[in-house]
């Protein structure tokens, strides 16, 4: 017998990227960042008391959410605590969308867990294809409004291409429509802006919603803690639909730590940025198309005549180098390749060569 609702039968969940327990691979397929956490970070979880473990942890994370809004030029009260920035996705899917209709608009690709959340809560799921250049259509907003969407998600930088929109355009999108746009900033670390000036109370958008983790810039994906950003309203709002205690006191702590040690952590993004510039002059001069990135990885194809994208996948698995592929339209041609150290991109461009020449060879006899 069956006891789950019918959508959440049929639902196909979310795939995350493998996580291997091989000590000896190269891991590229899950965007991290390889450098470790500031060092206060690891000081702030040891500092953590036997007494603060025995108790409750502070609800809504108030001494995090001081930190990051002086580090942002907010008030506290435009800032709330989640588990990751999955949840804060998920909250938003909550309290913005209707079970059975007036659901989320995304582009077309994204990150796939809108999808799963949204079929989750019940809601409908608007999609708008991306222009050839991975950019948003102008016409997005309008489109959303049409079908009635409460809310629009729009990773920037985008994943899975890593394109950045421009500040003006995320405005417009925001002023046309009729809804809460929330804008995914998971990758903003390694970009060159973010959409911080449109929280200024002087643009007077009240209907604008920011998502950061600490899984990339700050290296700790397996902390799970990520914020938002946002209008008080907004974020009062959203705080009724937030677990009683849903950050940790030890994720609080290393959290307030790694906001305070920004100027360590961006030392990290500067690598991660020189490193992504090589590996895509790199990747180019091997014949692969590499879109522009401000994120933490690049989405590559393999040139034509060799092995298609699938292919080099799976032979890069069997030399233990991860990335991530997809078969799934727009991107079954490409690998998205999450940006490594010197060492570990060496060891990619380096198995890339060496599959070229055995393709090379196999069609030669």
């Amino acid at each position: 017998m069956l006891y789950e609702r019918d959508n959440i039968h049929r639902l196909t969940p979310y795939t995350p990227g493998e996580q291997p327990q091989r000590a000896d691979v190269v891991k590229l397929n899950t965007n991290e960042n390889p450098y470790p956490p500031p060092a206060a970070v690891l000081e702030a979880i040891r500092d953590v008391s036997a007494d603060q473990l025995r108790r409750y942890p502070p609800p809504r994370a108030q001494q995090f959410r001081e930190t990051a809004a002086r580090l942002h030029g907010l008030s506290p009260e435009q800032v709330i605590a989640t588990n990751g920035g999955d949840e804060l996705l998920r909250m938003a899917v909550t309290v913005f969308c209707e079970p059975g209709g007036r659901g989320i608009g995304e582009t077309y690709p994204t990150y796939s867990l809108y999808d799963v959340l949204a079929e989750i809560h019940g809601t409908t799921i608007t999609q708008v294809p991306l222009a050839e250049d991975w950019s948003v259509p102008e016409d997005f907003a309008q489109r959303l409004n049409e079908r009635g969407c409460r809310l629009a998600l729009l990773v920037n930088p985008h994943a899975p291409s890593g394109r950045q929109e421009p500040l003006d355009k995320l405005e417009r999108v925001a002023r046309a429509f009729r809804g809460v746009l929330l804008i995914d900033e998971a990758y903003v670390d390694f970009a060159e802006f973010d959409a911080t000036p449109l929280l200024d109370p002087e643009r007077g958008l009240d209907n604008v919603l920011l998502l950061r983790t600490l899984s990339k810039g700050y290296s700790l994906a397996g902390l799970r803690f990520g914020y938002g950003l946002g209008h008080p309203r907004l974020i009062e709002t959203l705080d009724k639909a937030r677990d009683s205690y849903n950050t940790d006191i030890l994720s609080q702590a290393a959290a307030t730590a790694a906001l305070s040690a920004r100027d360590e952590a961006r030392k990290s993004w500067e690598k991660v940025i020189a490193e992504r510039a090589r590996l895509t002059g790199a990747l180019r001069q091997k014949g692969f198309t590499v879109a522009p990135s401000q994120s933490n990885f690049v989405l590559a194809s393999p040139p034509g005549g060799g092995l298609s994208a699938q292919a080099m996948y799976r032979a890069l698995y069997d030399r233990a180098i991860f990335v991530r592929y997809w078969d799934a339209p727009r991107i079954q041609d490409r690998l998205r390749i999450t940006v490594g150290t010197p060492e570990q991109n060496d060891a990619l461009l380096g198995a890339i060569d060496e599959l070229s020449r055995a393709a090379g060879g196999a069609s030669a006899s």
